[in-house]
């Protein structure tokens, strides 16, 4: 793929739609009490899954597949090298720098020490990763430099505001590196590894049994979750595709399989990021892709895609909104009618907020407001 033209597959674009209307809606269901096991996440030590539990890794597997595309355009507009690893690096970098300013907001802060709502603190925050990240539509390339420089300055100073612990001594740091830094380093380290394979099949299924058999750590089962996306990526649109549906419910089987045997040495844990967990993710995830390509590029049942089409070009946005507006609404000590915290109201809640938040998506791609890394 690599050396072969650019194309748009829709089916990839509902994946991503889907997985970010799926994620706005799990997570808001997580406050909801009197909620069944199975729509909330599994407990670190049950072994077992629940659907929620595949929602990142569905995100890590987009991810995966969009590598190849990413780097066919990038060649086809004459990137290369240098520029290229460039982009890749910086794109990398913006996904840790989120991830470790939004993990910093959610626990650890002392507001005394910092002379600040942490709320408020989050709010500056946004505001200034999207005037660094924003996708500038004016001519006047100086003044988008000069906001994203703006931005970078506010980014510096808020992290030299922060502050940790009970005393207040502890500086922002990574205490994990949060969903989007999780993202950014499997988005590092699977990039590197189609540098090296050049996409070969066997090269890129070899890693993924390396990573979840013999290297034993949370970053190699992400990555290999994304490399599996990338496999499925090269199965149905690399130099070779011959029978691509027969050969992805093969590697779904495989990496099932794989997932069954190392089980009892790994149980299926999301919160510990198991081999097992990587594995049957993945497998759901290239099932379900090879439904979505089936239907909706060769088919032609898209239709019904054009909801997701918003979120699925603004992902980054669309993920931060609930962060913000949670932020916004602490700040301003309001909060949602407690009937909404419990039950069927809860439930219809999450479900609504979910939708309210891809229309929101739709009118802010409407006003051009967009964020790249």
């Amino acid at each position: 793929m690599a050396n072969s033209k650019p194309v748009r597959v829709q089916a990839i674009d509902a994946f991503r739609g889907i997985t970010i209307l799926v994620m706005i809606f799990v997570n808001t269901l997580a406050g909801v009490r009197g909620m069944p096991a199975w729509m909330d996440h599994a407990p670190a030590d049950a072994d077992a899954m629940t659907f929620p539990d595949v929602v990142f890794p569905a995100f890590l597997f987009i991810v995966g597949m969009s590598i190849p595309f990413a780097m066919a355009q990038r060649s086809a507009a004459g990137d290369g090298g240098w520029r290229l690893w460039r982009h890749v690096l910086a794109r990398a970098v913006g996904l840790l720098v989120l991830g470790v300013f939004m993990v910093n907001a959610e626990e650890g802060y002392n507001e005394a020490a910092m002379g600040m709502s942490i709320h408020l603190w989050s709010l500056l925050f946004y505001a200034c990763a999207m005037l660094v990240w924003a996708v500038y539509r004016f001519k006047e390339r100086a003044l988008a430099w000069g906001l994203r420089a703006t931005g970078v300055a506010g980014l510096l100073a808020l992290a030299f505001l922060f502050r940790g612990g009970p005393d207040g001594s502890l500086r922002l740091a990574p205490q994990w590196w949060g969903i989007l830094g999780l993202i950014g380093w499997a988005y590092l380290y699977s990039a590197v590894a189609w540098g090296v394979t050049r996409g070969r099949q066997w090269a890129l299924a070899a890693l993924i049994v390396a990573g979840t058999v013999a290297i034993r750590s949370e970053d190699a089962v992400h990555t290999s979750i994304a490399l599996c996306g990338m496999l499925t990526a090269q199965i149905f649109f690399g130099a070779e595709r011959q029978a691509p549906f027969l050969r992805a419910v093969l590697l779904a089987a495989g990496l099932a399989a794989l997932a069954l045997v190392l089980r009892p040495y790994f149980k299926i844990s999301k919160i510990y990021a198991t081999p097992s967990w990587g594995l049957y993710s993945s497998a759901i995830c290239v099932l379900l892709f090879a439904a979505l390509y089936w239907a909706v590029d060769l088919k032609r049942w898209s239709r019904w895609t054009a909801f997701f089409q918003p979120a699925a070009a603004n992902p980054l946005l669309v993920y931060i909104i609930p962060f913000i507006v949670y932020a916004a609404m602490q700040y301003c000590h309001l909060s949602f009618p407690a009937v909404l915290g419990a039950g069927w109201p809860g439930l219809l809640w999450a479900m609504a907020y979910a939708v309210i938040v891809m229309v929101l998506a739709m009118l802010l791609n409407r006003m051009h407001i967009k964020l790249q890394l």
